[in-house]
């Protein structure tokens, strides 16, 4: 038996092939984000987590109260910390073409390397996101200044976008999902 299947280790049922629970979950997650992305192809296995989970990533892409900038600064911080070749693969791209950081800038942050921002919140939600996926305690002096530029909102959206990236980044790990993987085409 091959470890590699359609999307890293995780192989595919095809969507005309789908038991129906599970393909209530695709047409859930299409119904949400448009398509079936990254990890969301392996929760698939589960449906009913799939179900669950596939509305914050969702939330994330529509209702964030952080800019997609800001989302890509953690974003990349956090697929960075846990080493994980697709999601790093994917938000480099993203992080440029869609949330306007400069190429530099999304490298320093995958690689842990120190970044700085002109945008006074672009920089609290780095601060922030970093000491947080360090692991670090956060300073009452830095969620001070967070909580006055980006309010509780922000705070609980920096936080929720990691622990939403660590649960994708753990998954494409466990998959073992290259860089370059497509999945099916469906």
């Amino acid at each position: 038996m091959s470890d590699f299947g359609t999307f890293g280790r995780y192989t595919e049922t095809p969507a005309d092939r789908m038991p129906a629970e599970m393909r209530s979950a695709y047409d859930f997650t299409r119904e949400l984000r448009g398509l079936v992305p990254g990890p969301h192809k392996i929760w698939l296995a589960n449906p009913r987590l799939s179900r669950t989970i596939a509305p914050t990533g969702a939330y994330f892409q529509t209702d964030s109260t952080l800019t997609k900038a800001e989302i890509e600064i953690v974003t990349n911080l956090t697929t960075g910390r846990w080493a994980t070749p697709y999601a790093n693969y994917e938000h480099e791209k993203i992080g440029v073409q869609q949330g306007g950081l400069a190429p530099e800038t999304v490298e320093a942050l995958i690689a842990g390397r120190p970044a700085t921002f002109d945008d006074p919140r672009q920089q609290i939600v780095y601060e922030l996101a970093a000491t947080l996926v360090t692991p670090r305690f956060v300073p009452l002096g830095l969620y001070r200044r967070a909580k006055a530029l980006i309010g509780d909102a922000g705070i609980v959206d920096v936080t929720v976008l990691i622990g939403w990236f660590t649960a994708v980044s753990m998954t494409l790990a466990a998959f073992d999902v290259p860089a370059n993987a497509q999945g099916l085409d469906q």
